[in-house]
């Protein structure tokens, strides 16, 4: 009995160790992280009410048959314009969803909560989840499993001019440089309808996206005419049918 009693004390002492390890790991992990949406209000956020409320703790982004839009709609982050930074979170969207998260971008001044800018594709049928998609600009920068480097602009600087250099939904000027595995075979490892993570990486001008810890797609962005180093934050709910996209935990390191 003795004996019993002083095994199953070592098995807990080491038990708690290997959880207090681990506990002190995934806090020296998450060091610098900052929440950024507190799951209680849009303090701190900026959108269309009609489209953004806060749920169980949720950021939700939802459009109704009564409600649908003309144009993307963001709810906009009011903190500062992040240059080099980590982001990471978790979402969740239905299945004819369209979303995304926008980083280093402008906010138009003829076009209520748009912005202009890097994204984060995510969509409800995983077709462009994890790509790097650039909202009213160089559209396509880099579909899921591809490693792509953006060459320097030299053309003339007008708006029309950066759209003509768009074929098929992509920027022409991105060559592929590596393969981070098939799109298809990287959607496999994306939840639908389910809660996915996210993390994202913009260091310098290298922009990386990360889902459910894998890397889906990563830009080196040599445009200088083009390209951007710092600007806001925002999550979009899309134009298109019906939908709802849920976020939470998000937070930032700069």
């Amino acid at each position: 009995m003795h004996f019993r009693l002083i095994s199953t004390g070592v098995k807990l002492a080491v038990l708690l160790t290997i959880f207090g390890h681990i506990s002190c790991m995934a806090q020296k992990k998450e060091k610098g992280f900052v929440q950024i949406f507190d799951g209680k209000s849009l303090k701190g956020w900026d959108g269309d009410p009609k489209y953004w409320r806060v749920e169980n703790g949720n950021l939700v982004g939802e459009i109704t048959p009564e409600t649908l839009l003309k144009t993307n709609s963001f709810i906009i982050w009011r903190g500062g314009e992040p240059g080099d930074f980590e982001l990471k979170g978790s979402f969740k969207i239905a299945k004819d969803g369209n979303s995304g998260i926008n980083y280093r971008s402008e906010q138009l001044t003829d076009v209520p909560f748009a912005l202009k800018g890097y994204q984060a594709d995510i969509d409800g049928k995983n077709n462009y989840t994890g790509q790097n998609y650039e909202e009213r600009k160089r559209t396509t920068l880099a579909y899921r499993g591809q490693k792509t480097v953006i060459k320097e602009y030299t053309g003339e600087k007008t708006p029309e001019a950066v759209r003509a250099a768009v074929k098929n939904n992509a920027w022409t000027g991105f060559e592929v440089t590596g393969s981070l595995g098939s799109s298809d075979s990287l959607k496999t490892l994306i939840k639908s309808e389910d809660w996915n993570e996210f993390h994202l990486v913009a260091k310098g001008n290298r922009l990386q996206h990360y889902i459910n810890g894998v890397l889906m797609s990563d830009v080196t962005d040599n445009d200088t005419v083009n390209g951007s180093k710092k600007g806001l934050l925002g999550v979009q709910v899309h134009v298109g049918p019906p939908m709802k996209v849920e976020y939470k935990n998000i937070r930032i390191k700069q």
